[in-house]
């Protein structure tokens, strides 16, 4: 029991954080998640343990737990290895394609494309991300698809702090063309548009903005 309601918990923060309603720097006081969850504070202890396993957030001594801001740095890195990974992970999807592979990226990308129109922020967030992972998850590899989720997750925070208001429009219309690369078996150019994606998706952060601030009872009404 103890198990499932922590999982609970940590699942229940991982969504705040990835989409965005939990900002960078947010304190998570164990006392006030205990009283939101309904739980005591050594269950919410035990959540925010994994969490921090999972650099989403860090535990400071003496002062608590925070949701993590990633350095400038940590940013960087962090794009560095998605490409590193996603290039081979591209190459090897082109060379075990299917049909059927082919039609259930076509229809993420679908999902995806209804959530821009849609303005739906935190669906679109959520989306763009798991076309990803679902890469991953088609080609039958759970170690990928999960490094690749911890990855992303790391990159939604990022995103948070370092995006400008006009970046990221066009990743529907690229992963589009990846899928279609995808399905044409042309191994070197959706490597290539794998590849430009992420340095767009990069490119288009300003490292100079201010981390933005946000109360943990309004993210998780």
């Amino acid at each position: 029991m103890e198990s499932s309601t922590t999982r609970s918990i940590v699942d229940a923060l991982t969504k705040a954080i990835v989409e965005h309603r939990l900002q960078p720097g947010t304190k998570l006081a164990e006392q006030k998640l205990a009283d939101h969850f309904g739980v005591s504070r050594t269950l919410v202890r035990q959540a925010l343990f994994q969490l921090s396993q999972n650099k989403l957030i860090r535990l400071e001594p003496a002062r608590g737990a925070f949701v993590a801001a990633p350095a400038v740095d940590e940013a960087k890195q962090v794009f560095a290895v998605r490409r590193m990974l996603e290039a081979e992970m591209t190459r090897e999807f082109v060379r075990t394609v299917t049909p059927a592979k082919i039609k259930a990226l076509k229809e993420h990308v679908a999902l995806e494309k209804s959530a821009v129109s849609g303005e739906d922020i935190s669906g679109r967030t959520e989306l763009l991300g798991d076309f990803h992972v679902r890469m991953a998850e088609l080609m039958g590899n759970q170690v990928l698809a999960q490094i690749l989720g911890e990855l992303i997750s790391r990159c939604a925070l990022i995103t948070l702090m370092y995006q400008s208001a006009s970046a990221a429009e066009h990743s529907n219309d690229e992963h589009a063309d990846i899928v279609k690369a995808l399905a044409a078996r042309d191994e070197e150019r959706a490597v290539r548009l794998m590849t430009e994606h992420l340095e767009h998706v990069e490119a288009n952060l300003t490292f100079d903005r201010k981390v933005p601030t946000n109360d943990i009872a309004l993210a998780l009404s």
